[in-house]
């Protein structure tokens, strides 16, 4: 009995104010990065700081509310509000052939922050949860992609994946470098 009033009274609890703030906080730093955009001339998708941002906002939030400040984000860009690459925004952006990238960032979300959660003191485990979530966006991006186009699947990746691996793992190895310390820092801030 005592523990079933334990677990209710865990369900009943909602977000707590430091952590509404920090998720507000990353959608924010999200909705400022997230236009800065490099294009490239072998492909339709610019190269951007999404995915920085992400890794980064899986470490400091963790899954579940790394998926609600993303989605805020691409909410946000769907009603119009330029904090897409290129400083656009609106529905066509997203249904045209870098949408599948932005879905793909809900799923990244999830997974590094699932391993980041599971796996709290193992970089390397963390590190991984980073290359899978990030796979999975390619995959999502890469298929939409190549729906758009009107190519293969292997077309797409060379056009919508491979020139991005180099970057990616750069995001990844700073990611892991940086993110258990920052992620720290915000759980100390917040357990004040």
């Amino acid at each position: 009995m005592a523990n079933e009033t334990k677990t209710m009274a865990l369900e009943k609890k909602g977000l707590t104010t430091a952590q509404m703030t920090v998720t507000a906080l990353m959608t924010a730093v999200m909705c400022v990065l997230g236009p800065l955009a490099l294009p490239i001339p072998v492909s339709p998708v610019p190269i951007s700081l999404g995915s920085l941002v992400i890794y980064f906002m899986a470490y400091v939030l963790g899954a579940k509310l790394a998926v609600v400040s993303c989605a805020v984000y691409l909410l946000l860009g769907l009603v119009g509000l330029p904090v897409f690459t290129g400083f656009s925004g609106g529905l066509g952006k997203v249904a045209g052939p870098t949408g599948g990238y932005m879905i793909g960032y809900l799923f990244l979300a999830f997974i590094a922050g699932y391993f980041i959660e599971r796996f709290p003191s193992n970089r390397v485990l963390q590190a991984v949860g980073l290359i899978l979530g990030t796979a999975v966006l390619y995959v999502f991006g890469t298929v939409w992609l190549s729906g758009q186009l009107n190519m293969t699947f292997f077309a797409g990746l060379g056009v919508g994946a491979v020139p991005y691996l180099p970057g990616d793992a750069a995001k990844i190895v700073l990611a892991a470098m940086f993110g258990p310390q920052i992620r720290k820092a915000v759980l100390q801030s917040a357990s004040r």
